[in-house]
């Protein structure tokens, strides 16, 4: 997979993959160094712990007459010591056995008063010299056995030397004097260095197989986030009802996909609300200019016959009048349905106080009698007289009155009853609207709160309503918390109920 860019002058970006392998290959090489560096650091320690236990078995082997050669001349000058290491080494061929035990080595003798004396600068190397701090430190401190202490310093030549020291008493004793035998270190940095070429080189060969192998598996592994992303750039809003597989056997994966879903379900939803809506609009667009256009027609055709001129009798003048006040009341009333139905979509604003429902239903009585005619209207609000609620009167007042005109429309004139009944349950006061009419098929209990729907439109043209009324009693209901509830059937009535929550 190669790195893309997004259009000119914007910086290349790498790809997931690309991004996973560098990282991957960046961490198992900073894994290597790390081992390695613990490596050479725990292989340094062994070898020079190794290489001291060495030195201290070479104490053993110092020729004595070197000893006994410097603690007889300690006082002398070094010239009367040399002396004595010559004279000594006239016996015996003691001379030779010094070589062949302390080849390459350096043995030097400090005393009480730190002078250091070179005992095998002939036959080893030059031995180098502490600092007296460092001398005295270890003459205080007593020689514990199994543990060897060890120091690295320079020479003159400037070659570094592993250093032991001992006292010249025995492994016992401790003070002065002392014996210091050195190895110059070369040798062991040299098994050092060969060491970690051996472990580089083994690195850079697991490096290049780790990117050999690592590719096909991350490439593997990342192919069902490849093909969920070949599978988005298909879905478009005509192809919404995809879904992704939410059981790939990875469960970043499987999360992605459930939260994709999850997304699609939701703009699926959105889209339809807003295609729904679209359509509403339209609906809403063509009923509202249906409605105007009615008594439009109507007064403008009354305007025609009066400018002809033609003659007309003082009654026909009257009714052609009346009509026309008919219909631009009907008019003014479809405006103000509209106006309030725009305020409460904007959000309502609603002067709210404590009330009860039953002082409200009996408050609008008399209009409600008065509007039913000659039906039988009943009132019944014991089961909720002491149930308190906050509202706006005047909005409440306004469905009340919508429902009961709404029954008193569908209700015969001579044999409907209309029963208005107040109960609680649930947390909720009940304002309960019942009528013997017709009733409502259930394919059609949905749409009755739809703005200009009706049932029977030449019924709603003689009443003078534009299908307003259920539309702004469920916009103030819900603008109070409440909502409108419908219980209906053909041949038995219905029944409308305005829930609202108590104070």
């Amino acid at each position: 997979m190669k790195a893309r860019g997004h259009g000119p002058g914007r910086p290349t970006q790498k790809t997931l993959y690309a991004q996973l392998l560098a990282r991957s290959l960046f961490v198992l090489a900073a894994l290597l160094l790390l081992i390695g560096s613990f490596q050479y650091f725990l292989m340094r320690g062994f070898l020079y712990q190794n290489q001291a236990e060495t030195l201290e078995a070479q104490f053993r082997s110092i020729p004595p007459f070197l000893i006994e050669s410097w603690r007889d001349g300690q006082g002398a000058d070094a010239e009367a010591i040399e002396e004595l290491s010559e004279s000594a080494a006239g016996r015996g061929g003691k001379r030779d056995h010094r070589a062949f035990l302390l080849n390459g080595l350096s043995l030097a003798a400090i005393d009480r008063e730190g002078q250091v004396t070179d005992l095998n600068a002939e036959y080893g190397t030059a031995a180098p010299v502490l600092a007296p701090a460092a001398y005295q430190s270890f003459q205080r401190k007593p020689v514990q056995p199994g543990r060897i202490d060890y120091r690295l310093a320079d020479d003159a030549n400037g070659t570094e030397q592993l250093l032991v020291l001992r006292p010249a008493g025995g492994f016992g004793g401790s003070g002065a004097p002392m014996l210091q035998i050195g190895m110059p270190t070369g040798p062991l940095t040299a098994i050092l260095w060969r060491q970690l070429a051996i472990f580089a080189g083994l690195s850079m060969l697991a490096l290049a197989g780790g990117f050999a192998l690592y590719r096909p598996v991350l490439r593997r592994s990342l192919s069902p986030l490849s093909r969920m992303v070949a599978a988005v750039k298909q879905i478009d809003a005509g192809r919404l009802d995809e879904r992704f597989p939410t059981s790939q056997g990875q469960a970043e994966v499987d999360h992605l996909a459930l939260s994709f879903n999850g997304m699609l379900e939701r703009l699926e939803e959105a889209f339809s609300a807003e295609r729904e809506l679209q359509a509403r609009m339209r609906r809403f667009i063509a009923d509202a200019s249906h409605e105007l256009r009615t008594p439009l027609t109507s007064i403008r055709g009354f305007l025609e016959v009066l400018l002809r001129g033609s003659r007309i009798s003082e009654e026909q003048l009257r009714a052609a009048l009346r009509s026309m006040h008919g219909e631009s009341e009907r008019m003014t009333k479809l405006v103000e349905d509209l106006l309030l139905l725009v305020k409460l979509d904007r959000g309502p604003e609603l002067q709210l106080m404590r009330l009860r429902p039953a002082e409200l239903l009996r408050e609008l009585e008399a209009h409600l009698r008065m509007l039913a005619g000659d039906r039988t209207v009943t009132l019944d609000t014991k089961a909720g007289e002491a149930a308190e609620i906050s509202g706006d009167s005047d909005k409440l007042k306004q469905i009340v009155l919508n429902l009961f005109g709404n029954a008193v429309q569908h209700t015969d004139p001579l044999q409907g009853a209309i029963a208005l009944i107040l109960d609680v349950s649930e947390g909720a006061a009940r304002i309960a609207v019942r009528d013997n009419g017709p009733g409502i098929a259930p394919d059609l209990q949905r749409k009755v709160f739809e703005r200009f729907y009706r049932g029977d439109d030449s019924r709603s043209r003689r009443s003078g309503g534009a299908g307003l009324g259920l539309s702004i009693s469920l916009s103030i209901a819900e603008a109070h918390g409440g909502t409108l509830e419908l219980d209906s059937s053909p041949g038995t009535g219905s029944t409308f109920r305005v829930v609202l929550p108590l104070e």
